[in-house]
């Protein structure tokens, strides 16, 4: 009876310790990176008269496993009859926070006279990494979205803002990246 206690004991006291194995699998995989709502306005103020500016404020890699970038996009309100501009990002995906601004977003379809990015342009360096563009999207679906609401958008998905309502639309933008295409510690100056 003894035995079977001290073992049934012992067995208890390496459970509650926690077997190496398992703390491994909790220890952090880096330090957490603030992007303050006072970054994400001052980029917004760098460029208040552009009709569409996307700027990356930062890209983290978490553990070299992946890297996130997070930006702040605005586009200025759109009126009448306006020029199409599709996109989808091959090895991305973008999660939309809107702050501010109500505008249609549609998603998916096909993109209408596509033609990839050159690997030039600061869209692939910086941005989105290997993209394809071109006009309006067809068969894509269609939604209003506003302030709080969220979309996320897989790779290779066809997206663009078909009307802005308001002024302007202001959004964050996370971007997950496993393949690493976005440069690592990239942050705004």
């Amino acid at each position: 009876m003894y035995k079977l206690m001290l073992g049934t004991l012992t067995a208890l006291f390496a459970l509650s310790m926690g077997s190496p194995a398992l703390a491994a699998d909790h220890m952090p995989r880096g330090t957490a990176t603030d992007v303050t709502n006072a970054e994400i306005q001052a980029t917004v103020a760098k460029t208040p008269d552009a009709k569409v500016s996307d700027q990356q404020i930062r890209v983290v890699n978490v553990a070299g496993e992946y890297n996130v970038g997070v930006g702040v996009v605005h586009r200025s309100k759109t009126s009448g009859p306006q020029t199409a501009n599709g996109i989808e990002h091959s090895q991305i995906t973008e999660v939309y926070h809107v702050i501010s601004g109500n505008a249609t977003f549609v998603t998916g379809g096909t993109i209408e006279n596509s033609k990839e990015t050159p690997d030039t342009s600061p869209v692939v360096k910086v941005l989105n990494g290997p993209s394809t563009g071109g006009g309006a999207i067809l068969n894509g679906v269609s939604r209003k979205v506003g302030p709080g609401d969220v979309v996320i958008i897989p790779p290779n998905t066809p997206h663009w803002f078909s009307e802005i309502t308001s002024d302007q639309i202001v959004y964050l933008v996370v971007r997950f990246d496993p393949h690493k295409v976005l440069p690592a510690g990239y942050g705004t100056k």
